[in-house]
């Protein structure tokens, strides 16, 4: 079974790069996490241009349609969605009855520095991947302080992410066994 990992942030550093590592760390076997990695790469969505999708689009569409489930990893940027995560989605969502993301099982998590854990930009993305038809969990998982926790990861945070991960595989198991 194979878990696509996006990071909403591309920085070198990126606390929520190193929560999708952490939560590698926590699948069960058999279970493989790949990262994407061109978010940085991907222009501005422009309408006029849908069908001319960049191969870095085409990209990461494929990697959604290959993907048992998905699991985001979301930073909070002025208590939203980053710019550059809701642009890639705004792609993806196009065109709607083609979107490789209509009923992929989809996990929502997230880091940040503050005190909130990136609360608001993963309800937010969740709004956004329900209206895209994703199958998205209700699990969530603020991780505040995300300088510290991540830095040394307690057996708290371990089990939140297991948790998430575990939910993430039992729906892709049963959208398998629907299928």
């Amino acid at each position: 079974m194979t878990i696509l990992g996006i990071a909403g942030s591309f920085r070198a550093g990126s606390h929520n790069m190193q929560l999708l590592r952490l939560a590698a760390e926590e699948l069960p076997e058999g279970v493989d996490l790949f990262v994407f990695e061109g978010l940085a790469e991907i222009p501005a969505f422009d309408q006029d241009l849908e069908d001319l999708a960049p191969d870095v689009v085409d990209a990461l569409k494929a990697a959604i349609a290959e993907a048992d489930g998905i699991l985001v990893a979301t930073p909070e940027y002025n208590g939203s969605i980053p710019g550059a995560l809701k642009n890639a989605f705004d792609w993806v969502s196009r065109p709607i009855a083609e979107s490789p993301i209509r009923a992929k099982p989809v996990a929502v998590i997230g880091a940040s520095t503050s005190a909130f854990g990136a609360v608001w930009a993963q309800r937010e993305l969740k709004k956004v991947l329900g209206v895209m038809g994703a199958r998205v969990l209700d699990a969530e998982l603020p991780v505040a302080k995300a300088e510290r926790r991540l830095a040394e990861p307690d057996l708290e945070l371990r089990a939140g992410l297991a948790g998430v991960v575990d939910q993430l595989v039992a729906a892709a198991e049963m959208e398998r066994i629907a299928a």
